[in-house]
């Protein structure tokens, strides 16, 4: 081996090793810096001419585990979710307040039913009923506070997704720029490690925002794409939007460079996936939910003051506005109900038997005359002669007055229609009014006419369970000759036109209009737009069966109490009418309290409650499904904690281990800087040793 063959080993290998030395030095310096992954040199053997001559050094690589890393970042993306959603659902729990305490939302009813017991008692008290009203009142007035809080949340998490997607994009940019930068000094040989070290915390990050799938460019850097393949970093970077309106469900789509349109992606993980559950499934699933407990409770208050009256029994009745036009409203009773006329001492001056099952009105226990549906209203006020008179509304309320300062009351009798007497119904001694339709049971069958406008269209937004659209469906009123529920229900379910494709709607027995998701899509509906009218200035689609999120998250806010018994609670029905009297003797008395009874145990009476956030179509009493909401937040809530807690450990063991493999050991660096120091004085010691034998043949020369 010649001089200079040797020099060049030994200088190799000093080269070598102050290369090593500097990698265990940035080591030792960076050990606290979070993000930092510990690096190490790559070195080969250099042969020349199949003649070993020294190390070559080919470049710095950071030590790295790829299953570690995806271990970790699939950890962190579950993590932040869960951290996301707990925050969220626990606020939307303390909104109800503490179950502990008197100010618990689902204590309200049992004040209502307490204060109602009391003024069964003493129903001349005029503080009593002031005092039921007032918590009637207060239940109402909290489930609207709670509703317009859970509102705000919606608003506070959508700006929140908002905010993430700009992060997001952000984040795309600058790891595909940081991949531009790597490459470069891969190219030249350079040390690309600071540029990956801040690449990988920009993953981390990403992956804290959303679900994300990386890999190892071959020039160095890394590609990023969601978790159904969509390119989202690497050579150049997508911009992604988010999608949605109020009435819609929420979902990103990725523009890719050089793609004409923008692709929806998947949020499986990360904290915009947890958002948009949020905002899509959960609020709105406590806003209707909520909706469905109070048209509950105060359905069953409104049954009791129904079939109450108050006394003297009030001039006039008025009922809520159906949306349903007379002849369909009256279509499908059955069983007998009373109508009758009083005067100021309670004594019957007429009555009016409708007998729904027959056909026939029998006036004063008269023979019965023959009605339709159709005539129904001249019929009734035919009956009623000079006593009184009936009037329908466009807007399907149906009023019963008496003549002078005679009185009106009902006696339900054995009348129903989709679970309610003939008063009920139509909300004639409504305790509880609605700015709205209120109930979804219309009542309606598919033999009914549908009575909404040829030539109106519904728009349903279909999207799949994570929000992904599926597409668009206008669906047009049929312009047919006396069309039918089961027209409209096949229009709606049409595979070409219609939803038939994905899913199908229904009518229960009471009338609730549904949508079901079909496999293998599942899909569930939006309402973007509904120019649907039933009759001239009737309510929509959307609003008589209660379709699409605005109209479900907006009932809760709907309730108040019949502002005429605020003014003058002597107007509240705590006496019963008694038809079976002698005649001339008062069918009602002052001191009658059987209905404020019957209203005190309205929390007892078994009703059915649709389908609504957790729960789904029950049977049950009011009190048991105040019971079975309040648990379902508490335990919406515990759940969230516990996935909170469980992905948390979860990411501290992912980040434990990767951190095993990727972070600095002192006392494995100082080991490498032993090695390298020894290293570095045997190519030292041996550039001497050739210097001194130069420097010998150098003195025999001379």
């Amino acid at each position: 081996m010649s001089l200079t063959v040797t020099l060049n080993t030994a200088s190799s290998g000093l080269l070598a090793a102050q290369a090593g030395l500097q990698a265990v030095s940035d080591n030792i310096s960076n050990v606290n810096t979070p993000g930092y992954v510990r690096k190490t040199i790559t070195q080969e053997q250099l042969v020349v001419n199949g003649m070993g001559q020294g190390v070559n050094v080919t470049g710095v690589k950071r030590v790295t585990d790829q299953y570690l890393q995806t271990a970790s970042l699939t950890a962190g993306s579950d993590a932040a979710r869960w951290d996301a959603y707990s925050k969220f659902m626990d606020n939307a729990q303390s909104l109800f307040g503490d179950p502990s305490g008197a100010g618990y939302f689902f204590n309200d009813t049992d004040k209502i039913y307490s204060a109602f017991a009391s003024a069964a008692n003493d129903p001349s008290s005029s503080l009593l009923r002031t005092q039921a009203l007032t918590s009637t009142q207060d239940l109402l007035n909290d489930a609207t506070r709670i509703n317009t809080q859970i509102s705000s949340l919606r608003s506070t998490v959508d700006s929140q997704v908002s905010d993430d997607v700009a992060k997001v994009n952000g984040l795309l940019k600058q790891i595909s720029d940081l991949n531009t930068d790597i490459s470069r000094a891969n190219v030249t040989g350079g040390d690309s490690s600071g540029s990956q070290n801040i690449q990988g915390q920009l993953v981390n990050q990403l992956s804290a925002l959303m679900s994300v799938k990386v890999t190892n460019r071959d020039g160095g850097g890394v590609t990023v794409r969601s978790p159904e393949g969509t390119l989202l970093a690497g050579d150049g970077y997508s911009v992604l939007s988010y999608n949605r309106t109020d009435a819609t469900r929420g979902y990103i789509s990725a523009q890719t460079p050089g793609a004409g349109v923008p692709q929806p992606i998947t949020m499986a993980g990360g904290e915009m996936a947890g958002l948009l559950d949020l905002r899509d499934n959960k609020l709105p699933g406590l806003s209707d939910q909520l909706g469905e407990f109070v048209q509950g409770a105060t359905d069953q208050l409104n049954a009791a003051h129904n079939a109450s009256t108050a006394v003297p029994a009030p001039t006039s009745l008025t009922g809520r506005d159906t949306g349903l036009d007379l002849p369909t409203a009256v279509s499908g009773f059955t069983g007998t109900s009373t109508v009758a006329i009083l005067n100021a001492a309670g004594v019957v001056q007429k009555t009016v038997a409708i007998d729904f099952t027959a056909g026939t009105m029998s006036v004063n226990s008269g023979p019965g005359v023959a009605f339709t549906p159709a005539n129904f209203l001249t019929s009734l006020n035919t009956a009623l002669g000079a006593s009184g008179s009936a009037s329908f509304s466009a807007t399907g309320a149906l009023s019963v007055a008496a003549t002078g300062t005679n009185g009106v009351a009902i006696d339900e009798g054995t009348s129903m229609k989709a679970g309610k007497a003939f008063s009920h119904f139509f909300g004639l001694n409504d305790i509880v009014r609605s700015n709205g339709t209120g109930a979804y049971q219309t009542g309606l069958k598919g033999t009914d006419n549908n009575g909404f406008t040829p030539g109106g269209t519904i728009t349903l937004a279909l999207a799949q369970p994570d929000g992904k659209p599926i597409r668009n469906v206008t669906v047009t009123i049929p312009a047919i000759t006396s069309p039918l529920m089961s027209d409209l229900l096949s229009a709606l379910n049409n595979n070409a036109t219609g939803v038939g494709l994905y899913g199908s709607f229904s009518l229960d027995a009471n009338g609730a209009l549904s949508f079901t998701g079909a496999p293998p899509a599942n899909a569930n509906i939006s309402v973007a737009q509904d120019t649907t009218q039933r009759g001239v200035g009737g309510v929509s689609m959307s609003q008589l069966f209660g379709l699409g999120v605005t109209q479900r998250s907006a009932r809760a806010s709907s309730f108040s109490v019949d502002p005429g018994l605020l003014g003058d609670p002597t107007g509240l029905a705590l006496g019963k009418l008694n038809l079976g009297v002698a005649a001339g003797t008062p069918a009602i008395s002052a001191g009658d309290g059987t209905g404020a009874v019957a209203l005190a145990a309205a929390g007892n009476v078994v009703t059915t409650f649709n389908a609504a956030g957790d729960l789904g179509n029950v049977s049950m009493t009011v009190s048991g499904y105040a019971a079975e909401f309040g648990g379902s937040i508490g335990r919406a809530a515990a759940d969230a904690d516990a996935k909170k807690t469980s992905s948390a450990a979860v990411q501290t063991e992912a980040d434990t281990r990767r951190q095993s493999v990727e972070g600095v050991n002192i006392d494995e660096e100082l080991v490498r800087l032993t090695t390298y120091q020894q290293a570095y004085n045997a190519s030292a010691r041996m550039i001497q040793a050739a210097k001194d034998l130069f420097d010998v043949l150098t003195a025999i020369v001379n």
